[in-house]
């Protein structure tokens, strides 16, 4: 999603809601577009408006979760969904683990931790509605050494806070659950941790959208915006009474326009996978390291896809520029230039282990690297059963200049006539519903819908 310069809109307030995603979107006309979706068809809608009540700009997990909340709250409000591909779930809806995290690794008073339980319930009932399916697999944490182990019962404590459920196992019972996983005395066991398609469910709710009265926009490049309108391919102009920025990768420059999170900067991250060749059901469980609390990763894991396969990822490499998908042909030089001009912030930030992180991902672009830390968590990972290369994500991490700092939650900010989801990072997938619910409650409870006029 590439923008136009626009001047910067001021904002209208200086509060900041400590975490969150975005909603709505502008303008109609979608592309046309059928997608298998659960057990139906969905076809988005092909019409032409001067205005909407609200416009979304990104077509993410998160910018529809924002959508389908502001419907059921407001059936009767247009709203449109701007999305610059072809297709939902091209990004990182579509390129994550697709695991729905039950919560236990967020600070208690952070809004992961508030949004990540609820979220988990809210899209299980989702995938039950609409015929997606999920495979209740359940989770392990497990130490790679016995130095690991405080971290590991902090782990719990932390996700006992957050009212979730949660087991510490010794080895005997680690192995009755998972026997491939090894641990070091101790381990977590997370029954209602699960996974399914992340792109799958990401098109569900792009049909639900559609069904509650709501317009997808596909192959819609939002180029410029200011409170109260939005601009499609640099020339058409729509007016709308809300924007809410979605827009993952480009969301801090899509903030700037209203001079919303100057001091951010986004600093993505490459997650690299492999899949194996492992008969279905040979691996039972996700099975997780313990992490680094330093960093926001959660480390290299092996996941249960939704049909039972396995999987190795993914890496947390500093990506060169946003859609760095490893498609030389698409280097963006000025975002590549932007990108490592950081670093040398965040090389002395007093927040993270940077130059450690650089040390230990960058080797893992090599395979036998990356396999050689899956076998730390499953000793029985063989090199040459992990030989097929999944798609890479890119994880739109946010970076605060001037306190050196990536952000560890969910960061929104209102703007004048918009809001603005800065920073949608894991776990925004399985949190999205219940995001959508709490950003759309923020806009109504804080005055800040304008239905548009004429």
């Amino acid at each position: 999603m590439h923008h136009a310069t626009t001047t910067a809109c001021p904002t209208a307030s200086g509060r900041r809601w400590s975490g969150g995603t975005t909603c709505a979107l502008h303008d109609v006309h979608a592309i046309p577009h059928t997608t298998r979706v659960g057990r139906a068809n969905c076809e988005w809608s092909q019409t032409v408006s001067e205005h909407a009540d609200v416009a979304i700009v990104g077509g993410g997990i998160v910018g529809l979760a924002l959508a389908d909340a502001w419907l059921a709250r407001n059936p009767k409000d247009r709203v449109l969904v701007f999305d610059k591909e072809a297709e939902v779930a091209l990004h990182a809806s579509g390129r994550n683990s697709g695991v729905l995290h039950a919560g236990f690794y967020y600070a208690p008073d952070s809004l992961k931790a508030q949004l990540t339980r609820s979220g988990n319930t809210m899209l299980r009932e989702f995938c039950a509605e609409r015929g997606v399916p999920v495979l209740e697999s359940g989770k392990v944490v497990v130490t790679q050494s016995f130095d690991e182990i405080p971290i590991l019962e902090s782990l719990y404590e932390r996700g006992k806070a957050n009212g979730c459920t949660l087991e510490v196992v010794d080895e005997k019972q680690l192995h009755e659950l998972e026997p491939r996983a090894q641990t070091h005395g101790k381990a977590l066991w997370s029954p209602l941790t699960a996974v399914a398609s992340p792109a799958g469910v990401t098109q569900a709710l792009a049909a639900r959208v559609v069904d509650r009265g709501g317009i997808v926009r596909l192959g819609a490049t939002v180029t410029a915006a200011g409170p109260g309108w939005v601009e499609v391919g640099g020339t058409e102009r729509i007016s709308v009474g809300h924007m809410i920025n979605a827009a993952g990768l480009y969301a801090d420059r899509v903030a700037q326009w209203f001079g919303v999170g100057l001091d951010y900067r986004m600093l993505p991250f490459k997650g690299l996978y492999w899949y194996g060749n492992w008969p279905q059901g040979k691996l039972k469980r996700q099975v997780y390291p313990v992490p680094d609390p330093r960093n926001p990763f959660l480390g290299v894991h092996l996941t249960v896809t939704v049909d039972g396969l396995a999987k190795i990822g993914p890496t947390a490499i500093p990506a060169l520029w946003r859609e760095d998908y490893g498609n030389l042909s698409d280097l963006d030089p000025r975002e590549m230039a932007e990108i490592i001009g950081l670093y040398p912030r965040l090389m002395t930030s007093k927040h993270h282990n940077f130059a450690g992180l650089l040390r230990t991902e960058f080797p893992k672009y090599v395979r036998s690297h990356l396999i050689k830390q899956a076998r730390g968590l499953v000793p029985s990972v063989d090199p040459k059963d992990f030989t097929r290369k999944g798609k890479p994500g890119v994880r739109a991490q946010l970076f605060h200049v001037p306190t050196r700092k990536l952000e560890m939650d969910f960061v929104v900010e209102p703007g004048e006539k918009s809001t603005h989801m800065l920073n949608a990072v894991s776990p925004a997938w399985t949190s999205s519903l219940a995001v959508g619910e709490y950003v759309v409650d923020r806009i109504h409870s804080d005055g800040l819908r304008e239905p548009v006029k004429g």
